[in-house]
């Protein structure tokens, strides 16, 4: 019998990349809370009308890539494939709009969707996100956008690429979507086989394809900002205006439109050359109807989404990821069995200090116990041998410099004080 393996396109999250793991969650949060947004924590699934409601059911996401099940009572469920949903749903159940106006939420955790695993993309994958809720005005687009970019700039990644779109207001989308399918009609045997299956359905999609025979006839559709009322170029006219007198560089990209069904006005993504052909690493934009969809009042929304995995492999490439275990403050070595008493006990005192501290759990030799304290990367050796014990003393070893000092046992609070 084979033995067991992760399941494909899932990761085990190594002791040595824990502590990567730990700075990006740690960026996450204290850039978040200097913007002022809060943690919301949502459970992994949900009735799957959430998303089929949410996401929209002309997505890929819905119509390819969701774990859909049934639980025991007969309930469709489906794990998490995006967090938008989830959190308008417990903000909507919870009244969070009703004790704080403007919401400003922030979330990080595990989603899945069932696709071809590759570089960076995973079938569990991680994310990061910040979302502004019940707030119309283009201010509320420009700091999620700020956020975004402070987090960026505070993990250290070297360059990165902000294109931006707009999709105009809802009236104005409807519109252009009907010129929008005019037009590729005119080239339906062309297109590839999902634009021909989007083409009624969700026909902005087909001009965010990156199929070679897709671009070509896109790169003549009429540009959905030609149609562009005074409230839709207003929106947008106010962000760009402000990203320029705040010196943040973008690109303006016609054909960006994001892949769900709920978004309007303001649309932006990140995109890095370290990853290469597939080069996005996050993004979001505005949703002004989202919470109507899922049986609440109206609340106009924006918020944005970071691939952690994509992130990590931008760090990588930058050589900023640290692939080391955790140091170990303390490592306690006893000379015989006899004396673990006495190891046990200081051990619990340097922890009870605030110290990280171990000792042997396998009665091995001192030579073997050194060993173990090399193993776990510990700061200081300390030393409880027969000749120590006998002499109410304590030995210390640094084990960077190989300083080695003794002292009284009554001294043991003060000395920690001093070497940490």
């Amino acid at each position: 019998m084979a033995s067991l393996q992760s399941v494909r396109g899932t990761k085990d999250l190594l002791p040595s990349q824990i502590q990567d793991w730990y700075f990006i969650e740690n960026i996450f949060r204290k850039c978040a809370e200097q913007f002022g947004y809060t943690e919301l924590r949502t459970p992994i699934f949900e009735y799957t009308e959430v998303f089929l409601r949410g996401v929209g059911d002309t997505t890929d996401i819905v119509g390819k890539e969701m774990y859909t099940f049934d639980d025991k009572s007969g309930n469709s469920l489906t794990l998490r494939p995006e967090m938008t949903a989830a959190l308008v749903r417990s903000v909507i159940q919870n009244s969070l709009i009703q004790q704080s106006s403007p919401t400003k939420l922030w979330y990080f955790g595990p989603f899945f969707r069932y696709e071809r695993p590759q570089k960076g993309r995973y079938r569990q994958f991680h994310q990061f996100g910040a979302e502004c809720l019940n707030t119309e005005f283009p201010e509320s687009d420009l700091e999620t956008i700020l956020l975004a970019n402070r987090i960026i700039k505070s993990l250290g990644i070297a360059e990165s690429n902000l294109q931006i779109n707009s999709l105009g207001n809802e009236t104005v989308r409807a519109n252009y979507k009907e010129e929008l399918k005019n037009y590729l009609k005119l080239h339906f045997d062309k297109l590839s086989e999902d634009s021909q299956r989007r083409l009624e359905s969700n026909p902005l999609r087909v001009i965010d394809s990156k199929d070679p025979k897709d671009i070509e006839i896109s790169a003549n559709a009429p540009k959905l900002k030609e149609y562009f009322d005074n409230e839709s170029a207003d929106h947008f006219g106010f962000v760009i205006k402000s990203l320029d007198e705040l010196g943040i560089d973008y690109t303006l990209k016609d054909n960006l439109v994001r892949g769900l069904d709920y978004y309007s006005h303001t649309v932006f993504e990140f995109q890095s050359s370290y990853l290469g052909s597939q080069d996005s690493f996050g993004g979001g934009g505005r949703y002004n109807r989202l919470f109507e969809e899922l049986g609440g009042k109206k609340a106009p929304s924006v918020g944005f989404a970071f691939g952690v995995e994509r992130l990590l492999l931008i760090l990588e490439q930058q050589n900023l990821l640290s692939n080391t275990a955790p140091r170990l403050d303390f490592y306690v070595m006893t000379s015989n069995s006899n004396d673990l008493p006495v190891a046990i006990s200081y051990t619990d005192r340097l922890i009870k200090m605030g110290k990280s501290a171990n000792y042997d759990l396998h009665r091995k030799s001192f030579k073997s116990q050194l060993k173990d304290a090399n193993r776990l990367n510990a700061k200081y050796v300390l030393i409880l041998g027969e000749d120590e014990i006998k002499n109410n003393q304590i030995s210390f070893k640094n084990m960077e410099s190989g300083e080695q000092i003794t002292i009284a046992q009554a001294d043991f609070e003060a000395q920690i004080s001093n070497l940490i």
